[in-house]
């Protein structure tokens, strides 16, 4: 018994020793491709269900966001909470939705919105406390239904909104805008 003992552990080291000698050296090249290629896959699965990045183009939410700013667009948090007033949001052009909008969400299902002399008016109260450029359009009060939502950009004059394309369907939103990290000098988070 005794003998046995120090000859299975001797079998055993030369057992490790032999499979670690018997193991391919990969070349670095090779090494660099399969880590390249495994981190590309990972960027790419995660700008597809987690983040995306944005260019704003034109002057719609202008002064929040500015023509050429870049964005970092949240995929997920909508499909795990909901939407809030005031959130910035990324959503499909429901006249083409090949096509992307940056707008600033107003109202939700349930609340009453209208707009009198430029003013945005809430549930009966002023909620222009977004930093926007008013115009003076006049809105009638409606009533947000379920799974949709009002959305308006911060430079009214201009901006193309819930006002001409009507209320926005939640299938449409995107996600939320997170931060602005390019240029530098106006990085900021939302």
């Amino acid at each position: 018994m005794r003998f046995r003992a120090p000859l299975l552990r001797r079998l055993r080291r030369q057992a490790l020793a032999g499979a670690l000698l018997r193991r391919r050296r990969v070349s670095p090249t090779t090494r660099f491709v399969v880590d390249a290629m495994l981190g590309a896959t990972l960027m790419v699965l995660v700008h597809l269900f987690v983040i995306q990045v944005s260019v704003v183009k034109g002057t719609s939410m202008e002064p929040c966001l500015h023509d050429g700013d870049r964005l970092v667009v949240d995929r997920v948090s909508y499909s795990l909470g909901d939407v809030r007033r005031g959130d910035v949001v990324i959503l499909r052009y429901p006249r083409n939705p090949e096509v992307d909008f940056v707008k600033r969400v107003v109202a939700l299902p349930g609340d009453r919105v209208a707009m009198r002399d430029g003013v945005l008016i809430v549930n009966g109260e002023v909620a222009d406390d977004y930093g926007c450029i008013p115009d003076h359009q006049v809105l009638a009060e409606l009533t947000v239904p379920p799974g949709q939502f009002f959305v308006l950009g911060d430079n009214r004059p201009v901006s193309c909104d819930s006002r001409d394309f009507g209320l926005l369907d939640e299938s449409l939103l995107k996600g939320r805008v997170r931060a602005r990290f390019w240029p530098l000098a106006n990085l900021a988070v939302f």
